[in-house]
Formats: structure tokens, sequence, C-alpha cells
């Protein structure tokens, strides 16, 4: 994500994007999901605007005085890359208040219409500053591997989403949870550990670190050559969620979902039946 000159106002702008942010925003603060915001745009969107809309919100998050800690990648599955006719992963940018702590609860009717991908995060302990960045500059660059639940969420209704919708809507960020016991690479093959994720009792999502655009540390080279690009660099302690392992599964009220990944452990969360939780 590109900075925005601080000699700009966040909400200029082509008038198009400034609409989309707003019913995005809207949506996120009222409860009430909106229609695609693909529709505003009556001759085509292509992905740099989508990032455009998605960056607006995201500056206005910043000048309300959240904190980003980190970014997300998505579509890093080939098969749903397929299904929205792209050939590359997304990404969306962390907050800080986006942090669920391992074992706590989401408030209900905190998020929209919530569903829950186990993945790996990672933790860096250096800046990735090169364009063309390699897997040794990752590598070097890491300082610890964690297990992670990202609830993603969609604002738009019925999760009737193409790439224009999710890039827009911050890579349908949600919130995440991560494990507490850091690993480090050294002592982890990240592209063959194995993940299983419960619902209660049912088993309702596996997967392998391969199944994560090959390997979770290729997800990351992809980002960290993505965000140099922008001008926006990965940083040291940025945590970077590398995309899901398995099939993301719906979250209802009451549910409890725990991620086992080997090597890196395991990361619960749960969803409150009532408004009194996180």
């Amino acid at each position: 994500m590109s900075p925005v000159p601080e000699t700009v106002h966040p909400d200029a702008g082509p008038p198009a994007v400034v609409k989309a942010a707003d019913l995005l925003a809207e949506a996120a603060r009222t409860g009430d999901a909106c229609r695609p915001v693909r529709e505003l745009f009556d001759d085509g969107c292509d992905l740099e605007t989508a990032y455009a809309v998605q960056q607006l919100n995201v500056r206005r998050g910043l000048d309300a005085g959240r904190r980003i800690v980190g970014r997300k990648i998505g579509l890093t599955s080939r098969a749903v890359q397929r299904q929205l006719g792209v050939d590359q992963p997304d990404f969306g940018a962390l907050f800080a208040d986006m942090a669920v702590p391992d074992g706590g609860e989401v408030a209900a009717g905190r998020l929209l219409q919530p569903k829950v991908e186990a993945e790996v995060a990672l933790v860096l302990g250096r800046d990735l500053p090169h364009r063309a960045c390699t897997v040794v500059d990752v590598l070097r660059a890491v300082d610890f591997a964690l297990p992670a639940l990202e609830i993603v969420d969609s604002r738009i209704a019925g999760w009737d989403i193409s790439l224009v919708d999710t890039v827009a809507d911050n890579a349908s960020c949600g919130l995440y949870a991560l494990g507490a016991t850091p690993v480090p690479l050294t002592a982890v093959d990240l592209r063959a550990v194995t993940m299983t994720m419960t619902r209660g009792d049912e088993t309702v999502s596996e997967g392998t670190g391969a199944d994560c655009l090959g390997g979770p540390l290729n997800a990351a080279v992809w980002l960290a050559s993505a965000l140099a690009e922008r001008g926006d660099p990965l940083r040291a302690g940025d945590l970077v969620l590398t995309g899901a392992l398995g099939p993301m599964a719906p979250a209802s009220p009451g549910d409890v979902f725990e991620a086992r990944v080997s090597g890196l452990g395991s990361v619960r969360v749960g969803f409150a039946t009532e408004r009194s939780a996180l």
C-alpha cells in the first residue's frame, strides 16, 4: 500500500473511490453490509483503483488513532485465484485493535459475517526493503513464526465479492489471534507443516504449508516485493499473516475454533453469544 502524501487530504481522489470507501466504512460502523462496490465503477475498476479505496480507509483509520502492526496476504489458494480470475494474491493492513488474545472471545455483533481460517504468522526482526525480494531475504528477516487464526469478514452483503471488492475492503480483513510460543525458522519446515482446524469437536479444515502458494515463505516473498514496489516496505517488528493453509469455515455465536499446526503449536478463539466479551 503506497503512502499518502501528508499534503493530500485523505478524502481527496476520484468521487467513485471516495464513495466506495464511504460505503465500506459505513457498513463496518453500522453492521449493515453494503452492495458490491464494483458497481460504482461504470467503466470498470482495475486493481490499482481498488487499492486506492483500501488505502483511503486505511489512512482514515490512521488519522483516527489506529496503529498498523503488519499485513495480511489473501488469495494464496490457486483454486480461489482461478475462481476470481487472477494470478496473484492480494494484501490488506492489520491494525493493533484487530488482535484477539489466544483463547479469547470475539464479541457478539463485532463482525458482520465472519469466517475463520488457519495460517502461519511471521514476525520480522529486520526490514525487507527490496523490490525483488528473495527467500533468503525473508529467512534472514523473520524473527519467529506462530500459528494464527485469521477471522475474515466482508462488509459486502452475502460475500458477493470480486477481486475488486475484496481488495477495496482491505482484503476482507476482520480480526486475528496468534499462538503464544514463538518458533524460529531453524526449528520448523513451513512448507511441510500440517494443519487441522476444529470447530468444537468437528474438524472443519485441514491443509499443509504447501497449500499456501507452495509455502508460507513464498507468500511472504510476494508480499515483501509488492509492498517495496509501492514504496511502503515491510519493517522490523511487522506481523505477516501469510495466507490460509486450508478452507475457511463460517463462524456463529457460541462457536469455538482451534487450529493446530505441526511444529508451531495451537491457537484458539471463541465467538460470544452475548455482547459482553472482548
